[in-house]
């Protein structure tokens, strides 16, 4: 095994927004494995409130480069154990180079992911648009640019209701929420049944990560889905979230790859809770490991190279919220 890798610093369409910050470039480490010919690629974008930036995953590969490329590489189970000790303090490291073996593996046995899971990649939930927090008339804008069947509203301001109620002025299309921890639970408590009526389809964490409490109130009594992102991290926190969300928001780059979002989802589906797999405006590299798990969820979103004004690969398709994945083994993707 050979690894090498890129630092890619890729602009976005508009500035995106959250309740968290505002950001105009998504940084990214970009690595790739070659094994006995055989070349896999993977991505781990670097997000600024998990504190892990790109020069820290690069560091670390560095250190122990040697060890990563020496294992005896078979299936990606192994590789991820292997990797999970190797950098236990680094999931976005593990995370790309576990999409990396994944892909790798697909060129192996000459399929395509989704066929190695056997699944119906016809049957895979549509993704949906992100709107990021802005001005009213701004976001307005935005979502008219982009006619599309789903969007994801960011929220966690002031506005919030109005915002919601000046985009359903101008589509019938499906909205989803995501208020990013930025509510109280009295605030939520409001906004939740107005949001309902607006016609939005889940929320995704209305309340800080932490506040267990608060979220068991709003469990019981939202008219609408709520769905853990900030709360449920790794595999361990599916269990935890049980009975105070209605699902989970499975991000690659945060669990440390489509290895453990495989165990995870196996899990919440035991629990039976919702299952979503969430962009953290990855190129058309993470949004294609995303996107070969389509089958297995209810919610996607895998908008990445929507919102970014420059990609790093193809082998997707955006076809009216459906992502076409290429049949090519692995990913599917060509680097471009």
């Amino acid at each position: 095994m050979k690894v090498t890798y890129q630092q890619q610093n890729l602009p976005f369409q508009y500035p995106f927004t959250i309740s968290k910050g505002t950001k105009t470039h998504q940084p990214s480490l970009i690595v790739t494995l070659e094994h006995r010919g055989i070349f896999g690629h993977g991505e781990a974008p670097a997000i600024t409130y998990y504190n892990i930036p790109v020069e820290k995953m690069v560091e670390d590969l560095e250190r122990k480069k040697r060890m990563v490329e020496q294992f005896a590489f078979m299936e990606p189970d192994r590789y991820w154990h292997y990797l999970h000790h190797l950098y236990p303090q680094n999931n976005f490291l593990v995370c790309a180079l576990d999409i990396a073996a994944w892909d790798i593996y697909g060129k192996i046995r000459q399929q395509p992911l989704y066929k190695l899971w056997d699944l119906n990649m016809g049957k895979a939930a549509l993704t949906d648009y992100t709107i990021g927090i802005d001005t009213i008339d701004k976001m307005v804008e935005k979502m008219k640019a982009k006619p599309w069947p789903i969007y994801k509203i960011k929220l966690g301001t002031s506005e919030d209701i109005a915002i919601m109620n000046a985009l359903r002025q101008h589509t019938d299309a499906i909205f989803r929420v995501d208020a990013n921890a930025g509510w109280t639970t009295e605030e939520a408590l409001e906004k939740i049944p107005v949001l309902a009526d607006l016609g939005v389809e889940m929320i995704e964490q209305p309340l800080a990560k932490d506040n267990w409490e608060g979220m068991k109130r709003l469990f019981e009594v939202s008219p609408v889905p709520l769905i853990a992102d900030e709360a449920c991290v790794l595999e361990q926190d599916v269990e935890r979230c049980h009975g105070h969300f209605h699902g989970i928001n499975i991000k690659l780059t945060k669990c440390s790859g489509i290895t453990p979002a495989l165990r995870m989802i196996r899990k919440a589906r035991s629990l039976n809770m919702k299952v979503m797999v969430g962009s953290m405006n990855e190129s058309t590299i993470g949004s294609a490991a995303i996107a070969h798990l389509g089958p297995l969820l209810d919610y996607m979103d895998a908008d990445g190279p929507m919102l970014l004004s420059e990609d790093l690969a193809t082998g997707l398709t955006y076809d009216n919220g459906r992502v076409l994945v290429s049949d090519k083994p692995g990913l599917g993707i060509t680097l471009l």
